[in-house]
Formats: structure tokens, sequence, C-alpha cells
């Protein structure tokens, strides 16, 4: 959080929400628009509707007194209520003044109020949660540490509050890293977590024999994000020690497939066919150029793929059918994450759990989040995937991959069936 010497602060925040959308450029998947990702589109909006407030020097100290605790509640409740599509935001944007103009003691209330607040509220309250501490820093007035230690340590707070609270506690105590992130190696957070495997996978470098071994075991346990999990993956196998990422991901390997249907015009998507009525395998049923029937399939992909084209024919306007039974020791809520370049729906037990109708924009790992509820013993899953009528090279794959894992996005394996 670096301070720019000649910015004020409307143009510092102005900044930050610029950096923050350079960010997320950087990191975002492959191929992926920039308006697909919601937190993309958060950074896009602060800095559309912020950037003319603070780039006409609205919100410089003296402009406005400091808030009463009446004023500030009003002011948190009206950056809440911003929406999407303009809505709220005038009454935001005049908010956000009067919370710009709080000082060190409201910074906790400005935090809890992230809790509930929605990604772009979120991101107005952070740019008035960051101006009032860098103001109070450089006149040297002390800030909440021990309260902000206590805010990141209760994990029923939000994840983005509590990565704020943990990036000014570094801030302001260099040490804080060595003290806090052992006890974020299982953080709901994502972000926080990464951190914390980050430092064990430092660690493990500088180690050796069984301790590297132990610490990379510890890392690879911890870690969700699937660079951080590759790296741990290759690190162990140089010591003897191989993982294989398919089955540590939870990734579904056998399937039994029914195609090809006709998916002229990409009308297909739309069309409940048989297979989406009733999952027979024994069944046989009219497709698009003669019967089909169910197929077991095996792939071998590292990553889970399988590819359609392999098995049915580069075809065009056409669809299929892939089906799994998943065997759950326990009802659990679980995350059905599809990779797919094509349109796809995905249904768990008869009820549809996505609908995504988008052709050969990009595929990936956890593209197609899909939260469900397993319930104890058989379960099925079963997708369709669409290949639309484009000739251009770039549009032959026809191919998914699919893992099923709990809210972390560690792998949640089925059972062996009774």
């Amino acid at each position: 959080m670096k301070r720019y010497p000649d910015d004020t602060p409307h143009e510092f925040e102005w900044l930050r929400a610029r950096r923050g959308w350079r960010n997320e450029l950087r990191t975002r998947p492959a191929g992926h628009p920039i308006w697909a990702n919601p937190v993309s589109a958060v950074y896009v909006g602060a800095v559309l509707l912020l950037a003319p407030a603070w780039m006409h020097g609205a919100g410089t100290p003296g402009l406005a007194a400091e808030p009463e605790g009446g004023d500030l509640r009003a002011a948190l409740s009206a950056v809440c209520a911003v929406g999407r599509e303009g809505a709220g935001h005038p009454a935001a944007r005049s908010a956000w003044q009067t919370l710009h103009q709080a000082d060190a003691k409201e910074l906790m209330e400005i935090l809890a109020a992230m809790d509930t607040a929605g990604p772009l509220a979120s991101n107005w309250l952070r740019a008035a949660f960051d101006s009032i501490a860098e103001r109070a820093q450089a006149g040297g007035e002390p800030l909440p540490v021990a309260p902000l230690e206590r805010f990141l340590a209760d994990r029923r707070h939000a994840s983005r509050p509590r990565r704020l609270a943990y990036e000014w506690i570094v801030q302001l105590d260099p040490t804080a890293p060595d003290r806090l992130l052992p006890g974020l190696l299982d953080d709901p957070s994502l972000e926080l977590r990464r951190d914390a495997v980050a430092r064990v996978l430092a660690a493990a470098g500088s180690a050796t024999g069984d301790a590297s071994t132990t610490l990379y075991r510890t890392a690879l346990t911890a870690a969700r994000d699937l660079d951080q999990i590759q790296a741990c993956a290759e690190a162990l196998a140089k010591l003897g020690e191989p993982i294989h990422l398919t089955t540590h991901l939870g990734y579904v390997l056998d399937w039994h497939l029914v195609g090809p249907f006709d998916n002229t015009d990409e009308k297909g998507f739309a069309v409940s066919y048989p297979p989406e009525q009733q999952v027979d395998f024994g069944a046989v049923y009219d497709g698009k150029s003669g019967p089909v029937q169910w197929f077991a399939h095996h792939t071998e992909h590292d990553s889970g793929v399988v590819d359609l084209n392999a098995l049915f024919g580069k075809k065009k306007g056409v669809i299929a059918y892939a089906a799994v039974e998943f065997f759950a020791g326990r009802d659990q809520p679980v995350e059905l994450r599809l990779g797919s370049i094509n349109a796809c729906k995905i249904w768990l037990n008869g009820a549809l759990a996505g609908a995504y109708d988008t052709y050969h924009t990009a595929m990936a790992p956890d593209q197609y989040i899909s939260p469900v509820q397993l319930v104890r013993g058989r379960n099925l899953i079963l997708l369709k995937v669409c290949q639309n009528e484009e000739q251009e090279s770039w549009t032959e794959r026809w191919e998914f991959q699919l893992r099923v894992t709990d809210a972390s996005g560690a792998a949640v394996h089925s059972c062996p069936s009774r």
C-alpha cells in the first residue's frame, strides 16, 4: 500500500482502484473476458463511478466536517445499498464523501459493514477504509491494531474485510506474517490461505531431506490454488514422493456417454432429449443420424478432460450427454466444478444445477461452479455438452472436464458403491 507523496487522498483512491483492476487482469484465467469476472467488473465500476468525483477534487480534506455517529451509520447504509446499473449510485457517492471524512476510531465499523455488503459496495467501503487509515497514519494517529487482529481471527466475518484487516496489520507490523500465517493454512479465505501456503513453500524450498518433504506435504494439503498445488507436486516428485494430481484434485475420470443428438442452429440447447428425462444406461435413443446408446469411457487425461471429438468424430451441430453415478457417504454440500469450451448444462439428481449457453470463449478448470447438495448414497450427475456449426479451426474443440469439491476446492471423492 505505497503512498504516492504528491497524491491527494482522492487521487490516491482512484489509483488504488486502477491498480486493483490491473491485478485482476493479470490473474484472471486465460481467455476470460474482463466482464465475465464479477470482481473485475467491480474494479471497473469503481473506476468509472468514483474517478470523476475524485479527479474533480471531491473528498479533499477540509471540504466536509467529520461525521457524527448517526451520519456514519446512514452513510454506511447508503453505500451498502448501491446496486448494479446505477441503482443507488448518486446517494452512495454522496455517502462516500461522509465516510471519507471519518477518523480512525470509525474504521472497525466500516470494516464490519463489508460483511454484508455486495461486491461493488465492498469496493467503495475499502476505498474509504484505506483513505482514512492512510490519512491517520500520515498524521501520527494510532490505528486499531488489536481490534484488527481480533477481526481477522474471527472466521465468521467475510473474506474481503478479513483480507483488508490482514493487509493493514502487516503494514503496521512487518513481523505479523510469521505470527499469523501458520494459523491461516486452513482458512476459508482463499487469499489468506494462499499467503499461508506460500510461506510454507518458501520454508520447504530452504529445507532438506525429510523436513523438506514434510513441509511440501503440509503445503499440498492446505493449497487450493492450482499453481501452488502443481508446485508442491513437482517438488515432491523430485524428492521421490510422487503425487497423483488427477486424484488429488478430484477429477471424474469414468463416464457413461451417449450421442450425438441434433443441435442445428444451436436449437438443441433448449431441447429436452430423452437422457434429460430419464437416464437409463440400457436405453437406445433416436440420435441425429440414427440409433445411439450409452457406452462407458475412462479418460487418461491428467486434468480429466473428455475429448468428445475422439469418441464421436469431429462433428458439428451436435450434442452429447455424459453421466456418472457419484456415491456419498453422507448428506453434504459440494461444488460441481465444470470446464468446457462448449455450451453445456449440468444436473444433479434431475435438478438443473447450471446452464451456460456460450460457445468457444475459453476453457479452464473450475470455469463454472455449481453449489449443490449430495444425498447419502447414489447421486447422478448428468452433463449436456453442445457443439455448434462454426467452421473456424479454433471452434473444433468439443470437450469437458469435471471435478467435485467442497466449498474451498478440496476434492470430494465418490465412495465405493454398496
